[in-house]
């Protein structure tokens, strides 16, 4: 089990959908940007970007982009995932 210190987060890249909503299936899958958040710093309630401090707006299970080229991969078993500072997410995915 892997758990985050100071400002980082635990990242999981989530998998793409091989079936649009209508339900017609793709044979070529794109490439998912989009990762959850599979852990965080308990107890952290601020980040700090450009010296200013925010109240944090990740929680565990939230779908994120973040900078492209941030982070560092790490691998827990079979499983990987993206160790990356809070400051580094861009958006929330909804």
């Amino acid at each position: 089990m892997i758990k985050p210190l100071y400002n980082n987060v635990l990242l999981k890249k989530v998998e793409a959908s091989n079936e649009t909503k209508s339900g017609i299936i793709i044979s070529q899958k794109e490439e998912n940007e989009e990762y959850a958040i599979v852990a965080e710093v308990s107890g952290c309630k601020e980040v700090k970007v450009d010296d200013k401090v925010y109240e944090m707006p990740l929680k565990k299970g939230d779908k994120v982009m973040y900078k492209k080229y941030s982070g560092t991969e790490v691998k827990d078993g079979k499983n990987e995932y993206i160790l990356i500072k809070a400051e580094d997410i861009l958006a929330i995915v909804k």
